[in-house]
């Protein structure tokens, strides 16, 4: 199997040189292909290096080291089938910016308890569905105005996430957005992103005001994995052919399943786990990591 180091930087904090390509090129020694060129993605921000094979793990951080100076994005990606049939994706902290259950909590004067709440959740420390319900709980008679309000007043996609969409839709992907969080925001966001499809829990609503109930079951980790696996079964795509995104501890599983999981901008221990990371970049590195140049994105 071939393989190649994906460079990636993000513009506002870097820009990749051929000084900084040698020094990744010194870096990885005998593995590093010198027959091969690097290939240009985006000048000064994604670049390929090819590899001979896969390095030995003491070789990684060497590649880490020169990584973590320059603050940008180098993962080691299989050269072969790069191009995935099927993104899915998390919202709250990934295709959003913002976590949504937190937004709405500052409208209950909950604001600190929740986020407190969320953030252990993410990293796994506490189980999720008792999470859910827990936080959902302190949210009971908020009027059902506060859903939209929070929509159309705090939420913003993360940078490059419609382009990603957009991109993958237009080279005949599926793509589809998986939330552990609520369907009111991922219907639209969804379509503000142009996914294809959406899953999230559902918010019990009665006489205009939430209930502090969700719908049961409700959906966690496990959930996120049977969609990655029912959507490519569906398509009939092999899992080696999917990409998954998440930031989270609940997207573990389907981040494992996926034939390319991007812990993106994640909580330490998903970083950790995941053997694809993006600490500066956007959500365009999904492109990258894919092959793709810039030239080929749809905005």
């Amino acid at each position: 199997m071939k393989f190649v180091l994906s460079l990636i930087a993000n513009p506002s904090k870097t820009s990749i040189d051929s000084g900084l390509i040698d020094e990744f090129i010194n870096a990885l020694g005998p593995y590093a292909d010198a027959e091969t060129s690097t290939k240009e993605l985006a000048p000064g921000e994604a670049y390929d290096i090819a590899l001979t094979e896969h390095p030995r793990p003491d070789f990684l951080p060497r590649i880490e080291a020169v990584a973590i100076r320059a603050r940008m994005d180098a993962n080691i990606i299989p050269a072969d089938n790069r191009r995935k049939k099927l993104l899915i994706a998390d919202m709250d902290s990934t295709i959003i910016q913002q976590e949504c259950i937190d937004e709405l909590a500052e409208f209950a004067g909950k604001r600190a308890e929740i986020s407190d709440i969320t953030e252990r959740a993410m990293r796994g420390e506490l189980d999720f569905e008792g999470a859910l319900n827990e936080r959902v709980a302190m949210l009971a008679n908020l009027p059902e105005t506060v859903l939209e309000e929070t929509f159309e007043k705090r939420l913003t996609l993360t940078p490059g996430a419609d382009v990603l969409v957009k991109t993958m839709n237009a080279n005949g992907a599926v793509t589809a957005l998986v939330s552990g969080g609520f369907t009111y925001f991922t219907a639209r966001i969804a379509q503000r992103a142009e996914f294809q499809r959406q899953q999230a829990n559902e918010l019990l609503i009665e006489n205009g005001k939430l209930t502090g109930k969700v719908k049961q079951p409700i959906l966690g980790r496990a959930a996120k994995q049977e969609a990655l696996e029912t959507i490519a079964a569906e398509n009939d795509i092999a899992l080696s052919e999917t990409m998954a995104v998440g930031d989270g501890a609940n997207d573990l599983s389907m981040l494992s399943r996926s034939g390319l999981g991007v812990a993106f901008h994640a909580k330490p221990a998903v970083a950790q786990s995941a053997e694809t990371r993006i600490h500066y970049a956007d959500l365009t590195a999904l492109l990258y990591l894919q092959g793709y140049s810039k030239s080929e994105f749809t905005a």
